[in-house]
């Protein structure tokens, strides 16, 4: 099992978007345009995106740095403790550098896997399948034989281009965005339930 991190097993939503509200502010961007692209993308796609003249790796480390800083409200999405905690064989798949992943679930109370793929190991991030067959790979499992939970439409396609079952939880899209998923779930509790 491959898991995504936010939205999946935190929820960090207030968190991520009050980083890119600052970031966009001070650029003079609008907000929202911004937020909508970077949900489920390594932040330098979206730095990239948004601001390609600017020296990129910088401003990644300003984002990554306001989110690592910023847990107000960071809580552990239900059964994301079991799940972590539970015999399965898995791994955490996310667009978060280490330092953001790692701060993120240390915040909420949840184990750091043995497999943890950050943005920082990949050339491409999501919707790229690179990450998720990097994770299967280290875990010594076929693509075919993994099972992706996401929650973003980057996420579903990057786990159906590396040719794995997908489950999409409704943390934070609407079904209709999250329609290429071979199952929508409401919550953790239901993928424990599913595998």
């Amino acid at each position: 099992m491959l898991l995504d991190l936010d939205g999946v097993l935190v929820e960090s939503t207030a968190a991520v978007e009050r980083a890119w509200t600052w970031w966009a502010g001070g650029r003079g961007l609008d907000p929202a345009r911004v937020i909508r692209h970077a949900h489920g993308r390594p932040t330098i796609d979206t730095v990239s995106r948004f601001a390609p003249t600017a020296d990129r790796d910088r401003e990644v480390a300003r984002v990554e740095e306001r989110q690592r800083t910023d847990v107000t409200g960071l809580t552990a999405l239900p059964g994301a403790l079991d799940l972590l905690t539970g015999p399965r064989h898995l791994a955490v798949v996310t667009s978060c550098q280490a330092a953001l992943a790692r701060a993120r679930l240390t915040a909420v109370g949840l184990p750091i896997p043995a497999v943890l793929v950050t943005s920082d190991r990949l050339e491409r991030g999501k919707p790229d399948p690179e990450g998720y067959l990097l994770a299967a790979a280290e875990l010594g499992t076929l693509p075919a034989a993994c099972t992706v939970v996401e929650d973003s439409p980057a996420g579903i396609a990057a786990g159906k281009a590396a040719g794995m079952r997908v489950l999409a939880v409704r943390s934070s899209h609407p079904d209709e965005r999250l329609g290429e998923a071979d199952v929508i779930v409401s919550d953790l509790t239901e993928v424990i339930e599913l595998v």
